[in-house]
């Protein structure tokens, strides 16, 4: 080959990888990275005004969106699984006094909610998909602070004084208040073992988790264990 024919098949080279640069512009342009789907192309329960949203994955790869509406009176559910093609599932009526929050996971099909009005703490059985239930948690008499134990309760703290109350989540269907705890000075967590210690002005009192103790023992007995 000359030094014609190497300089030419150079330049072909070079203006066919130029070709192709620009043809991978050409398809990153018409294929942009960020894409905004706007309310008028979704369906018509995605227009409604809403209050609050819970994102939502099930066991069987799918997701699913909550958005409360109606100041709490409605559920609006989407499948959201492909986010090209939003889907409405239904809308479920709910016994709410007024608009809430979604505050945390209680499990898999389980949403601790808190009503914006002051009434409280209810429980969100996501059992039935299309049709969620509320469940106002009963006995509940302080309003303020919430802090998870785990998934296994809930610690709620008096918004005026320093008291709380203990809820049992074995069942999130339906949280029970166990304890009641008035005058507290300070609390201490052990994370390890999940123990929680409260010092009250009638003396300490002591919230255990047996199954978080159960997974320490095991964790401590594999560590002694070299075998």
């Amino acid at each position: 080959m000359n030094k014609k024919r190497i300089t030419r098949f150079a330049k072909l080279t070079l203006t066919a990888i130029a070709a192709l640069t620009f043809a991978g512009y050409a398809e990153a342009r018409n294929h942009p990275k960020i894409i905004v789907t706007r309310p008028a192309d979704l369906p018509e329960l995605a227009r409604k005004r809403g209050q609050a949203m819970l994102l939502h994955a099930t066991g069987d790869g799918r997701t699913h969106l909550y958005i409360e509406q109606n100041d709490g009176a409605r559920l609006a559910v989407f499948d959201v699984t492909d986010p090209g093609h939003v889907t409405v599932e239904g809308s479920a009526q709910v016994d709410a006094p007024g608009a809430f929050d979604f505050v945390s996971s209680l499990g898999d099909y389980a949403e601790l909610v808190r009503f914006r009005n002051g009434q409280g703490e209810a429980v969100l059985d996501l059992h039935k998909v299309k049709t969620p239930t509320l469940n106002k948690i009963q006995g509940l008499d302080f309003q303020g602070s919430t802090e998870r134990l785990g998934g296994d309760g809930l610690i709620v703290a008096d918004a005026n004084d320093p008291n709380y109350q203990v809820v049992d989540l074995s069942n999130p269907v339906a949280p029970n208040p166990v304890a009641e705890v008035k005058h507290v000075l300070e609390k201490i967590t052990n994370d390890e073992t999940g123990t929680t210690f409260l010092l009250a002005v009638d003396g300490l009192y002591v919230i255990r988790r047996p199954a978080v103790e159960e997974e320490y023992e095991i964790h401590q007995q594999q560590m002694s264990d070299p075998g």
